[in-house]
Formats: C-alpha cells, sequence, structure tokens
C-alpha cells in the first residue's frame, strides 16, 4: 500500500502557483477569481500571491500574469467577450483610421457593472446601450488570434453621426472621407441602419450631397 505523501507548505504553494499559471495559459493569460477558487485556492492565499509580485489583479474580480507586457488587443478579447468595437476603435478596424486610438471604444449592455471598466491598463470608453440596439449590425474580426465584435462600417456610420459631439472633429472627418472612397460600402445598408438610430437627415446632409 502506497503512502501518501504530505507536501510542506512551501510546495503546496507552489502546486497552487503553478497550477494557476497552467489554467491562465489556458485561458489566454487571465482568469476569473472564481476559477482561481475552483482550483482550490482559497482567497487569502489568492491575494498573497499578489502582495507577492507573483500574480497581477487587472481589475475587480480578474488577475493575471505579466498583464501590462502583453498587447492591449490580445486581452480586449478576454475581459469583453460580451462588448463590441465601437465609434473611433471601429473605425480603426475598419481602416478608416491610421491611427488606433489609445482609448479603446466599446458598446456594452446598459446593465453591465461599472465597476468592469474601472481599471488603468486598458484604457477603455465604455457606450452602454440598451440590448436591442446593442445587437444591431453586429460582426466579428480577429483581434490577436481572438474573436472580437465590431459594428459593421454602416451601422458605425451612423453612430459617428448620432455621437459626433463625442468625438475628435478630425476623426470624424477623416472616418466619413474613408467611408465614401470604400468600394465595398453598401449605401442601401447605410440608408436603413440611419433610419434605425434616427439620423437619416444627417446621413443625406452629411453623405448623400457626396454620392
Amino acid at each position: 500500500m502506497e503512502t501518501e505523501v504530505k507536501l510542506s507548505r512551501a510546495e503546496k504553494k507552489e502546486q497552487q502557483l503553478s497550477e494557476i499559471y497552467r489554467f491562465m495559459e489556458e485561458k489566454g493569460g487571465i482568469a476569473k477569481t472564481a476559477e482561481i477558487l475552483n482550483l482550490g485556492v482559497d482567497y487569502r492565499r489568492l491575494q498573497k500571491f499578489v502582495e507577492e509580485g507573483k500574480l497581477e489583479r487587472v481589475k475587480n474580480g480578474y488577475y493575471a500574469v505579466g498583464f501590462r507586457e502583453k498587447p492591449e488587443e490580445s486581452m480586449i478579447p478576454l475581459l469583453f467577450p460580451d462588448g463590441i468595437l465601437c465609434m473611433e476603435s471601429a473605425l480603426y478596424y475598419h481602416g478608416y483610421l491610421k491611427e488606433r486610438p489609445y482609448i479603446w471604444h466599446i458598446a456594452i449592455d446598459k446593465n453591465t457593472s461599472k465597476s468592469r471598466f474601472k481599471m488603468d491598463y486598458p484604457i477603455i470608453q465604455p457606450y452602454y446601450s440598451e440590448m436591442s440596439v446593442l445587437g444591431l449590425g453586429v460582426t466579428t474580426i480577429n483581434l490577436e488570434g481572438k474573436e472580437m465584435k465590431i459594428y459593421e462600417k454602416e451601422r458605425l456610420i451612423c453612430d459617428c453621426l448620432k455621437y459626433e459631439d463625442k468625438m475628435d472633429r478630425k476623426n470624424l472627418k477623416r472616418g466619413l472621407l474613408s467611408f465614401l472612397g470604400d468600394g465595398e460600402k453598401d449605401i442601401a445598408k447605410l440608408m436603413i441602419y440611419a433610419k434605425e438610430r434616427r439620423v437619416v437627415e444627417k446621413v443625406r446632409n452629411r453623405i448623400g450631397v457626396w454620392l
């Protein structure tokens, strides 16, 4: 009969840390509090790992290793799988802006906890929306090997016109001009979204004259 080998406190601690690292690697670099606790790590031990610098607290309920060394693009799909790239961020990923804005613009369900966005890195600007509007015109892109939702260019242009007062004027102008020069734009679809977003007159006045 084999005798069970008992681990010392230090050995058990290292074993738990290795389990957390392995789990995070499988998850793409981030783990939630509940997921770590499910590995058999108690909350006090988890906080000790943070104090010792072996884990990083990304934001409330999320932990990582070497978080600030990772590209922001790899973190966004993991932190906000229910979010949708919108406004300037979406303009950039549609190729309408040359430089990615340092703030990530993400559309999210209005009932989402505001604490999710209280973080120093990356910097997030949430746009809270009703669910009926949130899912209108959503497609996906590949962001550092992970799928991320983004608004279709026609829906995006309508949103930029709807909230133009919140936008950088140069980015708005670049976005509109890029859309006008896009050979794959769908004007019929644009007008459908314009009606849904209640910006028909703005679309006609700002875009229609150039078509």
